[in-house]
């Protein structure tokens, strides 16, 4: 076996997916584990990004069925989580709206991210560093942050994290550890991007934010496959099994070496 298809094997990728099948299939996952929980409903942070607005999707489907087939009421909290000023936050809006969410909130974190990151930089300047926290580790903690957000309303509210990592994430890592990876439940891993996009289509996701180019709004200007040097044309081609160029084949698989560590359990003795 290929590292090509030991990768596609162990991330759970099809080379071609029949739509409504998944949709179901993802529908009824996310309601057994709310079942199995004794939650209330799911909570998704909404982006604005297709990858969020799908996972979205997903959830109000599965809990407008357990509701209706439970006698009893779930919801689907959907939460906006801009630091300052978001350009696109009119998209996490519009997800919202698309999928009927009426139980929706909006948590600013940048007051909560600047005193961590002052607090940093007081520790670097007691290490004798005399510098502002970077650009990355700031991105870390604005993804951390908004998961201690998510999971302290979850509690309060007895409902599941849902997160949005999918395959085309996982092979690069591509995610911030313990940050938007520190979820309950992934519907969306066995997909590449492309098929994200696909399922995004068959929801009814706007059209503007299915093609709209990824980004993770860790930093402004910051996009995935600027950052990455790589297309997810490519990643997802990879994924389903195709040829890409050897120079593309080989920035994933060492992508997918380095970044180890966050798909395994943690380690211990």
């Amino acid at each position: 076996m290929s590292l090509q298809e030991e990768i596609i094997a162990a991330l759970g990728v099809k080379p071609a997916i029949n739509i409504e099948a998944e949709v179901e299939r993802r529908v009824d996952f996310l309601k057994a584990y709310v079942r199995q929980a004794g939650a209330k409903g799911l909570l998704i942070a909404i982006s604005g990004g297709v990858d969020s607005a799908v996972a979205a999707g997903l959830c109000k489907r599965a809990t407008d069925e357990l509701t209706a087939e439970e006698g009893k009421e779930y919801i689907t909290l959907g939460v906006f989580q801009p630091y300052g000023e978001q350009e696109d936050i009119e998209h996490s809006y519009a997800v919202a709206e698309a999928f009927g969410l009426t139980h929706k909130v909006e948590t600013n974190i940048e007051e909560a991210v600047n005193e961590i990151a002052l607090e940093v930089e007081h520790s670097l300047k007691a290490l004798g560093q005399h510098r502002h926290i970077t650009h990355q580790g700031k991105g870390n903690v604005k993804a951390r942050t908004r998961m201690v957000m998510q999971y302290a309303l979850a509690f309060e509210n007895n409902l599941l994290v849902v997160g949005t990592d999918h395959a085309s994430e996982a092979i690069t890592g591509f995610y911030t550890k313990w940050g938007d990876g520190a979820v309950d439940i992934t519907p969306l891993s066995s997909l590449n991007k492309r098929q994200v996009r696909q399922l995004a289509a068959y929801l009814g996701v706007p059209e503007e934010i299915v093609t709209k180019a990824p980004t993770a709004g860790l930093w402004p200007g910051q996009t995935d496959e600027t950052e990455l040097g790589i297309t997810y044309d490519e990643n997802s081609d990879y994924l389903e099994g195709k040829q890409i160029s050897p120079e593309a084949a080989e920035k994933l698989e060492n992508y997918y070496r380095r970044s180890a560590h966050k798909r395994n359990v943690i380690p211990g003795i």
